[in-house]
């Protein structure tokens, strides 16, 4: 039916053919125009959001402050946190038997006691070892580049890489000064530590002892409907954040162990130091520890009076390596959170940025915790057949018309079974 509207008049004109059916209808009124909203500025208002900035930037540059002047005490509590949900899996079963307060310190001087053993059996030897190694070091880079001239027929020299990097005796005696007093800090450092450590292990006692009591009142902080989720989210955080810091520690007990068995075996040099370096560094720096921690172990080794010595050590971190993550690992580490290597790697250069060495030692705890707050309350689905075995959903002619002129029917618009998506061939 055909119609011809007139606004003036309101009436409808049926067209030829059409029967009218004796209505009029109404115009329609233009629409009014949007309100117009206007923000009167008056001095209170003027004065308050003034006042709210000032605040605002007052508390920024506190934070910043108390970030940057009380980063060490800062540090000694986190660091002390991570300590206290390690010792969480000794300490839980022994409170079931006794008071948590005395669980805590018997699992603590367990520790001491342990410690002071180590350092009684192998101090003196670590000390003396670590010594010989640094003071060989300049020995052992011109070893290295004399077997290098011998392999390669090259003619490398410390005093030529010296001049082509452009550096003078001045530059060299600066960097020496620099290392000195940096020595000369790491002195003074480890003799002021004795405060940080009684100071840490404070914390540390104190966090594992009243960790429940803590618990709890981080609950208080949230309304009782949130109540239940964030005690949830605690307990699989800590559970799991502390399950991995204790992996990584028995972990690097065991690699530390072992490496200085076969190292006293076949006679590598500094053995016991360099088991301990392999152990620390293979465990506790991500993705490329494993590399670094045997790299050291196998110079020395190539340029001792024993150059199998070296291979022997590169043949064994070869072969413990795959024995680690075959059967070790996966053992020990089963119910800890984990950490892809490339974001445990990402992870360290962002708090070795932030922090320095603390932030770098700490930053695999910190990033194991996120992911577990994260895989805390992550819904996951199941996933389609075809993408576990492995195919493609889309063909590549699924954008290609048909011979009969329908489209192509893609895997996304199939009935609901996989199997009737278009496969490629």
């Amino acid at each position: 039916m055909r119609t011809a509207e007139n606004p003036a008049e309101g009436q409808t004109d049926p067209g030829p053919g059409s029967r009218s059916t004796g209505r009029a209808v109404p115009a329609t009124p233009d629409a009014p125009p949007p309100p117009v909203r206007t923000v009167r500025f008056e001095p209170r208002n003027v004065w308050q959001a003034g006042l709210v900035l000032l605040a605002l930037i007052v508390v920024a540059l506190l934070g910043r402050f108390v970030l940057t002047e009380g980063k060490g005490v800062l540090v000694t509590i986190l660091m002390a946190w991570f300590a206290s949900i390690a010792m969480e899996p000794a300490v839980r079963p022994l409170s079931r038997h006794m008071p948590r307060a005395a669980a805590t310190g018997l699992v603590m001087l367990s520790v001491v006691v342990a410690a002071a053993i180590f350092l009684t059996a192998f101090g003196n030897l670590f000390v003396s070892q670590v010594t010989q190694l640094v003071k060989a070091l300049p020995g052992l880079l011109d070893d290295a580049l004399e077997l290098v001239n011998e392999r390669l027929g090259a003619d490398f020299d410390v005093q030529t890489a010296i001049e082509q990097l452009g550096i003078n005796p001045g530059q060299i005696a600066g960097y020496g000064a620099d290392l000195v007093g940096g020595i000369l800090g790491v002195l003074i450092t480890v003799v002021g530590g004795f405060f940080s450590l009684f100071t840490f292990a404070l914390f540390a006692f104190y966090l594992s002892s009243d960790g429940p009591r803590f618990r709890l009142y981080l609950a208080t902080l949230f309304p009782q409907r949130l109540q239940p989720l964030a005690v949830q989210v605690w307990d699989i955080t800590a559970q799991k954040t502390g399950r991995y810091v204790a992996a990584r520690v028995v972990l690097a007990t065991i690699n530390g162990t072992a490496t200085a068995i076969v190292f006293a075996l076949i006679g590598m040099p500094s053995w016991f130091a360099l088991a301990v370096w392999t152990g620390l560094v293979a465990q506790f720096v991500p993705t490329i520890g494993t590399y670094i921690s045997i790299a050291l172990p196998v110079l020395v080794g190539l340029v001792s009076p024993e150059p199998w010595v070296g291979l022997a050590a590169l043949a064994w971190g070869l072969v413990y390596q795959q024995v680690e993550n075959l059967t070790i690992e996966p053992r020990i580490s089963a119910k800890a959170v984990n950490v892809h290597p490339a974001a445990a790697f990402g992870f360290v250069l962002l708090g070795a940025a932030l922090f320095g060495i603390a932030g770098a030692l700490l930053a695999i705890p910190v990033g194991a915790m996120l992911i577990a707050l994260m895989e805390a309350r992550n819904t996951r689905f199941e996933l389609r057949a075809d993408l576990a075995d492995g195919r493609e959903i889309l063909d590549d002619s699924a954008d290609e018309p048909s011979d009969d002129g329908e489209g192509s029917r893609s895997a996304g618009r199939s009935t609901g079974h996989p199997d009737e998506a278009s496969m490629p061939s």
